[in-house]
């Protein structure tokens, strides 16, 4: 037994029994309590693959006892990770799994008790090739699906099936290899077609059997194993770019005649045009490897169950995901030394038969791998062909432990000590090895460069699943009173708003319908992501995969002001915002219609359907005439040369310019300037967050303060001996009423309000918004 050999192995058995060990933990880790039920079935899995690669190792040092010392334990960590992978995401198919590992391990081990099937490999070519072709033939008549529906490229009965495009990459290299090892092509171009027609004619017979059956990530790879062993025989440099443009060849034909890759392409080519229809595999698929991170979310702690199809086509971005750019890296890593060593016992090989075989085959594993894993980060589009020894799949599983199992047998026949010459072997090496390198530069690309922005798409579902499983900060007015809180147990936690008339303004936190108003303007502070110390943090991502506990914000609104508009306004449709004139801070924002974010499941269709647009935030969103406003606003000058509309911590809230169209926002702010002497303010609607360690935190406004020129003097809207001035303005015929108001300079506290009614009432705007003034004044 080489010392390598054993080493290796007892890492990789080290390694996934802590992964084990911590799926078995994660459901207490995620819910942060012991109240919870554990995870064991995987444990089935873990001791079936520790007891088979036992077994391996030790046929494999009795009988091959000068094979390749690393190939074995690279194996059995890359299945044993994609096992344990598969039973997190699916016991289902992690039992299935588990059979599929038992039975391509017993046929491991027969395999190496065989005394030199290298030479019967050689023989049968012809026999071998033609029974894989007509076995796959057979399923244009006799095929199905295990899952009822699409392509139906597996023979099978009682539950077991054989997909029989696997076994038939494995004849295809052997025929190569022994008919090249028998007739190398002399010379080049012409001169070497009689050699090369029966290989073209063989692998073409191949492809159209994958064309009929729409299989076509398995042609595309037809075409890069044939590639790789006629480069490996001839060494011409020309061929490369002949397989490229058969690559291109047969992706444009398969463009052109079938939906699927069609479909495919395009969402390669611009994922975020549907990411929530034809691209949402991809686009899930890249928003899970940026959510791993550096050291992922942890075993189980992840949700890459969001991504269709995450057991077998996905399975990189699971582990991505789960295992951070750390994990995605090792798996390269053990991938690129696999290739290595495939290419260094063919290096290596004693005879041209052996030494083409273990090209092929290297190269078909490599470029299996990176196909998939390219689709899952859109260097490619996405080809469906499954992740060797990691992606769930009996005949894929079993397919790649019989080419390891040739690679053992050639290794044992190499000249360990007389390197032969590197050939073209070497710039195949190259090529191979690059592709994995792109391969890990574009994960990292989407989990660092590209992550945060992916992160917070909408369509992230898993910040919902974090909401549900750690508390939301609380929402509170500017006297502590609540307005909005999480309600609930870990893993079931709910969003409840506790005043339902502000709905327009705080908006939602749901986990189908996403986020707006307050929740999505101070999302990072109610998530926990802002506000909190950054080790604890990094800690919790660490240690549980999620984000600390929220921290509660504490809004400038006064809820008995605010409750007072909104009965006022009651049915009428309309927005009005009330400032402090000296400080900006927003005590009223009051929309309507608006709508109760706490009953979205059911009022949602009625909602989004709705010609009045409650889900609308008027005072903040609203656009309305305000052209007919200026001349009694301004006595000299355009608005639109006075300084922007500052943000505000809402949806809508950008820096906005003055001109035709304007928000009752945006005319509150002008009120206050004539409230002010012309001292325009930068609005505030969030005021403070707590802290955990420090408590209230204030939170500046994101504008600055400006000045106004060439207002108008606000005494001409007051009655005489008033301390408030306003006015309503019916414009025209847009059926819109303005009431714009505020109290006088020098008097304080000084206040400024906007009201737009979407009816031509100038007495109920009066009314209104008198009555709001007033109110607010004793305060």
């Amino acid at each position: 037994m080489h010392n390598p050999h054993r080493r290796l192995f007892t890492l990789a058995i080290l390694f996934l029994a802590f992964y084990a060990l911590a799926l078995t933990l994660s459901p207490a880790v995620r819910a942060r309590s012991w109240n919870v039920d554990l995870r064991w079935a995987h444990w089935l899995g873990y001791f079936t693959w520790l007891g088979g690669f036992s077994l391996a190792r030790r046929a494999s040092a009795r009988y091959l006892p000068y094979s390749d010392a690393l190939l074995l334990p690279l194996v059995a960590l890359l299945s044993g990770w994609g096992l344990l992978s598969i039973w997190r995401l699916t016991p289902f198919y992690g039992l299935r799994q588990t059979f599929w590992i038992a039975f391509a391990l017993g046929a491991l081990v027969l395999g190496l008790r065989l005394n030199d099937p290298i030479a019967a490999l050689r023989r049968y070519k012809y026999l071998w090739l033609s029974g894989g072709l007509a076995l796959t033939a057979l399923t244009l008549i006799f095929g199905t699906n295990p899952l009822g529906y699409g392509p139906r490229l597996w023979l099978g009965c009682c539950g077991v099936y054989l997909q029989p495009s696997e076994p038939l990459k494995l004849l295809l290299i052997v025929f190569l290899a022994a008919y090249f090892a028998d007739r190398s092509p002399r010379g080049k171009g012409t001169a070497a077609l009689p050699v090369l027609i029966p290989t073209l004619v063989m692998t073409t017979l191949a492809l159209l059997l994958l064309l009929a059956q729409r299989d076509l990530g398995t042609a595309s790879l037809f075409i890069v194993i044939f590639t790789g062993v006629l480069f490996t025989v001839t060494g011409w440099r020309l061929i490369p770019l002949l397989g490229t443009l058969g690559l291109l060849g047969a992706g444009l034909v398969g463009y052109a005649l079938f939906d699927v890759v069609r479909l495919r392409v395009d969402a390669w080519f611009n994922p975020w045009l549907d990411p929530s229809g034809r691209s949402y595999q991809i686009v899930q698929s890249l928003i899970a490897v940026a959510n791993g991170g550096l050291f992922g979310r942890g075993p189980g702690l992840g949700a890459p169950g969001f991504v269709p199809v995450a057991h077998s086509d996905f399975i990189f971005a699971a582990i991505a995901e789960e295992s951070g750019l750390i994990g995605a890296l090792g798996l390269l890593l053990a991938l690129a030394l696999l290739v290595h060593r495939g290419l260094r016992i063919a290096r290596r090989a004693s005879a041209p038969f052996p030494r083409y075989l273990a090209a092929g085959l290297t190269a078909y594993l490599s470029a299996q791998s990176v196909l998939i894993i390219s689709g899952n980060l859109r260097l490619l589009p996405l080809t469906g062909v499954t992740l060797p020894f990691v992606s769930y799949g009996g005949s894929s599983l079993v397919t790649s432990f019989l080419a390891v199992l040739m690679l053992l047998h050639v290794s044992q026949q190499t000249e360990p000590h007389r390197p032969r010459s590197a050939g073209s072997i070497t710039p195949l090496a190259a090529a191979l090895l690059a592709t994995l390198a792109a391969a890990a530069l574009a994960t990292g690309w989407w989990g660092f460069v590209r992550g945060p922005a992916l992160l917070t798409r909408s369509d992230n579902p898993r910040r919902a699943l974090a909401d549900r499983s750690v508390p939301r900060g609380a929402i509170l007015d500017r006297h502590n009173t609540t307005l909005a809180e999480t309600i609930g147990s870990p893993g079931a936690f709910t969003r409840r708003v506790l005043t339902p008339q502000l709905g327009p303004v705080l908006g939602y936190n749901h986990p189908v319908y996403g986020e707006t108003g307050v929740e999505a303007g101070l999302d990072a502070y109610l998530r926990g992501l802002a506000g909190n110390d950054p080790l604890a943090i990094w800690w919790h991502h660490l240690l549980y995969g999620q984000p600390p506990p929220g921290v509660d914000v504490r809004l400038t609104l006064d809820v008995e002001l605010q409750a007072l508009a909104d009965e006022m306004l009651a049915e009428t449709r309309g927005a009005l915002v009330l400032l402090d004139a000296t400080n900006g801070d927003v005590l009223v924002m009051s929309s309507h219609p608006g709508y109760d974010p706490n009953q979205l499941d059911t009022l949602w269709e009625t909602l989004i359907q709705a010609e009045d647009a409650p889900l609308l935030n008027r005072a903040v969103q609203g656009r309305y005439p305000a052209g007919g406003l200026w001349p009694r606003l301004a006595t000299q000058g355009e608005p639109a040369s006075w300084p922007g509309t500052p943000p505000l911590r809402l949806p809508g809230g950008e820096t906005r310019t003055l001109n035709e169209t304007a928000s009752p926002l945006d005319l509150a702010l002008v009120a206050a300037a004539l409230s002010a002497n012309g001292a325009r303010p930068a609005p505030r609607l969030a005021q403070a967050y707590r802290s955990p360690a420090e408590g209230w935190i204030l939170l500046p406004p994101l504008g600055a303060p400006a000045e106004l020129d060439g207002l108008a003097d606000p005494h001409t809207y007051a009655a005489s001996g008033a301390q408030t001035w306003g006015f309503a303005l019916t414009l025209g015929d847009e059926g819109l009423t303005w009431y714009i108001g505020g109290t006088l300079p020098g008097v304080e506290p000084a206040y400024a309000l906007a009201l737009a009614l979407e009816t031509a009432d100038p007495e109920l705007a009066e009314r209104i918004g008198g009555a709001v003034l007033q109110a607010a004044r004793p305060h």
